[in-house]
Parts: C-alpha cells; structure tokens; sequence
C-alpha cells in the first residue's frame, strides 16, 4: 500500500497530538490506514425525509427539513444552555444544545431552510432533539443528499467529549481520501477478476460513503473476503509448513496393551464415533508426520476413552504417553479412572500434581526418566524442568483452553522429535469457528454418547417456585442419590459470590436438615476444597453447594440432579457444561435452571434453548448467535493471527468456506511462494504479519 497509509494520525488536518492520543487509545486508530479501516456500524438512510406530525416516541434517528423560529438561553455559566423551536409547518418540536453553544450563536440563524437529522425523544410532552445535525436544507443540498447513505461510526465518551463525533469521523475520513486518492492493490489481478471483486480504493470509499443502498453489498463482499482469504491463507500456509517441518514418530504396529485391553477389559462397546476417531488419529501416528490433532466431544461422550486408547498404541511402539489437565481434581479423576480400567494390566500408571511430594514425588520423577512409567497423569507439574521423559511419544491436552501457549508448547520440549498431540475439548467449537481458530489443526469429532446414557431432562423453574423444586430434590435424596446447588459469580466480586453462596448453605442445609450439605467456592484454600470435593466423591455429603469451580472435572455418576441458581446470569455454553456434571450415571438425570420471573429477551431465548437441546454443538452456535463470535472465550481475536474489521464468522460463514477454498488452491499452484503473480500476495501477507504476531504454533 502507499506509504502515506502510514503516516501518523496526529498529521491529518484536524487531529493534532491530543485527538491522535484518544484515537489510538480508544479505537485502535494510529495511521491513515487505521482510520480508512475503521468502519461505520451501520447507515442511515438520508433519502427519506419525515414530516414534524409523523414522529414517533420509538423512532430512531430521523431527518427533518424546515426552519428555526426562534432562539432562548437558558442558565449562566457551565449550566448554560440553548433552546431552539424548530417547525415543517406540520408541526413543531424543540432543540436543546449544551455544549459549542458559540458555534450555536454564530452558525444557526431563524427563518433559514435546514436538514435536520437526530434521534427523537419526548421531553415534557413535546419531541425534542439534543444535539442534533443541522445543515443547509436549500433545494440543492436537499437533491445531493437524496442518493446517499449516512455512515455511523462507534465512538467513546472520551472521543465525543473532545469532538469526535460520528460525522467528525467521517470528515476525517473525506480527509484521508483527499490526501492520498489512491493506493496500491492487496490482491493479485487475476484473483480479482475470478472472484469478481471491486477494486479496493472503490470498495473501501463505498463502504465509508456508499451513494446507494445498491452498491453497498458488493463493496463489502470486497473487504470481506479479503479479510477471509488472508486468515484463510496464514492458518492453511501455517498448517502446511508445520506438516513439512515437524516429522514424527512412528506408531506402526497395534501391539498387546492395546488388543489385550481392547478385547478383555474395554467396559462397554465403543461407539461409532469413538471408533472413527481412533482410525483417525492411527492413521496420523502412523503416517510419518507429527499428529496434531483437535477432538471435540459433548460432556460424556467418551473423550477419556479415546485417550486411553490411543496411549496404549504409543506405549506397544515403545513410548510413553502423559495426560495433562487443568485442575488438580480433573487430573486426579482421570488417574483414578485410568488406574482402575488398567488395574489388571502390566502398566505403570502414576499422578504428578502440586501436591505429590517428598519421596513420592522422587520415585514418580525416577519412573518417568528410566521409563517405567508408561502413563503419566498430572497438571502444569508435566512440564516442569524436573520432569524428564525417557521417550515422551503422545501428549494428550485436555480441556486445552485452560492452559497457556507457552505452557502447552512445553510439551514438545519434552522428547528431542515433538510428541505427537492430541488436544481435547468438552467445549463444543462452533464448525465456522473450529475453521478459523484451529484451522491448522486436523479436527475430530465424537457426536455420539455412549450406550445406556439417558438424557438430561432440563426443566425451568422461577424463583417463586422454590417449593416444588425442594420437594423434588427431597424425592431424588430419598432414592439415594446426590444434588448440586451452583450459584453465579455476582460482578466478578470474589466477596460478593461467597456471601451469596454462603447464604445458599444455610439455606438449603436448613431445608434438609437431614441429610450433610457441603460447600465449595473460589476462596477456599485449596487442600480444604479437595477435602469437601471428596466428600461429596465418596457419597459421604449428599448436597454440594457450589460455585462455577465444579464446572469442569467433577464425575460422580451418583449425582442426578443440577441446580442453577439465577441461571439467567450464565452463558449457554456454561450452562451446558454445568449440566453435563450429571448424567453420568445409568438413572435418569435432571437439570434445574432456577431465574426470576423478570427476565430479558436474551435470557428467555437462552433458557429456551437449553430445556429444548442437549446437543452442545447446536448450543455453540446458538451461543454465537446471542453473544456474537468475539465473545466467544475471547477466541476471534486472541486465537487468531489477524484482527477482523468488517467480516464476522458466524455470519459470513459461506464466504469463509469459499475463501478457504480459495486460499487452498493458492497454495496449490504456488507452495514455494515463489510464482510472479502471486507476488502482492504474499508482500501483504507479510505486512499482516508484522501487524499482529501472536499467533501461536500450537492451537
């Protein structure tokens, strides 16, 4: 692109050091280029002009053509403003500024035509604007104003508070077009011509001042595919490199371990997903490269399983395999389960966590050096300096959101060829998502539940209906089994979320005084949650009062029913992952969402869903839906290597796939980089690059 797309905002006939610190501060604009990406909201359509008798209180913004009567101060002082009557002839409504009240005075004259274009409110019983746009409304304003789309841009308090307004915005804008009127391609002739597209200095001028409703969507199908193409283009060039670079190890046989549990100790029959996912990931140990491999699976559908069996086709090649989990009960769960469905078997199965000390710890360290250990379960203490595989081949993430980029990369630290890795996820990814976050990652999916898994029942309570649920969960306790009770974090205040959780103890302990209530939350000290965790583990408390810390790793197929207190306070994916703590066991299972009657639209549309599904990977993306893919986990921009400006991947996801293809057969054609006519292309792929290098070589 041209240079000047460089130069400082601050140089930009009005901005100035003050509104460049604000810009860049606020909305990410440091450059001309920044500001000519930085892209309206939405248009208001400037072709229709309303009459004064026509408004109503919930229109939004409207434009209106007529004339001031008269002008009045009101106040002294900072409390000054001014007042203006404003009339159609059908009617008249009144206009209020507070602030540039000179500009007011010397600008706006009576009996004069203007277009005035503002949102409308009632104020003492009468239409008033704040603050409104005024403009020449003389007949040849009027017609220029009759094709064109009026853009909105976002703006801060801070920006508006020292003139950066929407329409301050858009003359800035005007101002960068008229400095430098045009500017290099981004893409390659040819790609513009197959595909279609409008030349960029066209597009980025239509979708700031689209003359038309008409031309709109091709100038943005321009920008969007772009931004598409180029995420596409990285994640895949990434992948591809990654595949070239990175050999692995070898697993060519499927030895004793694995037939001998396959066929004696598997305690119930595989589903097919479960066996599609292990041919998957065979074929990758075997192939020659470096497995790096995503399996998504809904809250008990087997993910544990398949890790298991997958460690046993790395130990019969002669290596080592080790499970990493976020949380020390996650990781405790996983070994104890392990531990049991290998109990029979010749295996060296051991834990390595935070609270593995003293000489056990030393004889576990020992194990894992001399290679006696075949399995190893534990937390972030795998990838301590003191932990030396003898011949780590597999390493098994679960949960892998939780864990850091420079903790997981660790891992391949761990052997002088990278183990093979295989990251695992409860957290059902949206497909549009999973192609554009872990789009170098090949991806499995278990969508199946094991045989004899009843589904939740998930039924909504009101909060004045506490009464029949309590005789529910009496009616659950008396067949033996056990509840939870979780509340919401209030504000993110640790204080507030015990208070209430404290509360909720009393209370429930003192609705069934005969049976032990416990407690577990976030400011505990940790060896006093695993005490209660335990507990409520071995049977021993029959009611777990709890936050959200019970959210990932609790399995106690004894537990049938959940209670989410103010349920409407959670995401759909938490709500989801909270209620995939029961059902674990072969009784009948139930989830209760428990909110006031008050509820938003949103919230309604949320409880909706979960007492309609069980299926996570719809609940994903209705969770996109409602929350937008940015609030996804944080995951559009932090998990990808280029920020979005215009497209969306939820909404654009056609477009996406289409780029993708695109960028495969780019590769294609040209996996040296080297063609001439893809020269621009791979010049402005490495601009990208330098603008945001913090993409991660593990996903």
């Amino acid at each position: 692109m041209n240079s000047l797309l460089q130069q400082n905002i601050k140089y930009l006939k009005g901005v100035g050091p003050q509104r460049a610190k604000v810009l860049g501060e606020d909305a990410e604009i440091q450059s001309l280029q920044d500001l000519l990406y930085y892209f309206p909201y939405k248009y208001i359509d400037r072709t229709v002009v309303h009459r004064i008798c026509d408004l109503q209180e919930d229109m939004p913004y409207v434009q209106l053509r007529g004339q001031i009567l008269d002008f009045f101060s009101e106040g002294a002082g900072r409390k000054k403003r001014i007042r203006a009557t404003f009339t159609d002839g059908t009617g008249v409504v009144e206009i209020v500024w507070f602030a540039g009240l000179r500009y007011v005075e010397n600008t706006y004259k009576v009996n004069r035509p203007y277009l005035l274009f503002g949102k409308p409110s009632i104020f003492n019983g009468h239409f008033s604007f704040s603050h409104p746009e005024l403009e020449n409304g003389d007949e040849q304003n009027l017609s220029r104003r009759a094709a064109t789309l009026q853009p909105l841009y976002r703006t801060s308090e801070k920006m508006k508070r020292i003139g950066l307004t929407s329409r301050a915005i858009a003359e800035l804008v005007r101002s960068a077009f008229a400095l430098v009127p045009t500017f290099d391609e981004t893409l390659p002739p040819y790609l513009i011509q197959d595909e279609g597209l409008m030349p960029l200095v066209e597009a980025l001028r239509t979708a700031h001042f689209p003359k038309s409703a008409d031309v709109l969507p091709a100038a943005l199908h321009r920008l969007k595919f772009e931004e598409l193409f180029y995420l596409q283009l990285e994640i895949l060039r990434y992948a591809n490199r990654r595949k070239r670079s990175f050999g692995g190890f070898r697993f060519e046989r499927v030895g004793e371990h694995f037939l001998t549990f396959f066929h004696q100790h598997l305690p119930f029959e595989l589903t097919g997903a479960q066996k599609r996912v292990v041919r998957e990931i065979r074929n990758d140990t075997r192939s020659g490269r470096q497995m790096n491999r995503l399996l998504q699976g809904d809250v008990g559908s087997g993910k544990t399983m398949v890790a298991l069996l997958c460690s046993l086709l790395a130990i019969d090649n002669g290596f080592q395999a080790c499970i990493m989990a976020p949380t020390e009960i996650l990781a405790e769960q996983h070994y104890a389960s392990l531990s049991a469905l290998l109990a029979d078997m010749p295996l060296r199965v051991e834990l390595l966590t935070g609270i593995v000390k003293g000489k056990r710890r030393r004889e576990v360290l020992a194990g894992i050096e001399s290679g006696n250990v075949a399995l190893l379960v534990g937390t972030h203490a795998l990838i301590e300096p003191t932990v030396r595989f003898r011949n780590l081949g597999l390493a098994i993430i679960d949960e892998q959101h939780r864990f850091g980029v420079k903790q997981r990369a660790m891992l391949w630290q761990k052997n002088t060829t990278p183990p093979h890795v295989l990251v695992m996820t409860a957290t059902p990814i949206p497909r549009t998502l999973a192609m554009t976050v872990y789009g170098d990652l090949d991806v499995s999916v278990i969508d199946e539940l094991p045989p004899g898994r009843k589904p939740i029942r998930t039924v909504h309570y009101y909060d004045d209906q506490r009464a029949k649920l309590f005789a529910g969960v009496a009616q659950q306790l008396a067949l033996g089994r056990q509840i939870y009770f979780v509340f919401p974090l209030i504000k993110e205040s640790e204080a507030l979320d015990v208070q209430f959780v404290e509360q909720g103890f009393k209370d429930i302990s003192a609705a069934f005084p005969a049976h032990v209530v416990t407690m577990v939350h976030g400011q505990m000290a940790p060896s006093d949650k695993e005490a209660e965790m335990q507990r409520f583990v071995r049977g021993e408390a029959h009611i777990l009062v709890s936050t959200t810390v019970i959210e990932v790793g609790v399995n106690v197929p004894n537990a049938s029913v959940m209670v989410i207190w103010n349920a409407e306070r959670f995401g759909l994916a938490q709500l989801h992952q909270l209620r995939g703590r029961v059902g674990r066991g072969a009784d009948q299972s139930y989830c209760v969402l428990l909110t006031k009657r008050a509820l938003s639209e949103d919230a309604r549309k949320k409880i909706r869903i979960m007492t309609e599904t069980n299926d996570g990977f719809q609940i994903a993306e209705e969770d996109m839906r409602l929350r937008g893919p940015g609030d996804l986990e944080g995951t559009q921009q932090s998990g990808m290597p280029f920020d979005l400006k215009v497209a969306n991947i939820l909404r654009d996801n056609a477009l996406l796939a289409h780029a993708r293809s695109v960028a495969e057969h780019v590769l294609e054609a040209d996996p040296t980089e080297t063609l001439p006519q893809n020269a621009i292309l791979w010049s402005r792929l490495q601009s990208l690059r330098r603008q945001k290098q913090n993409y991660s070589e593990i996903s």
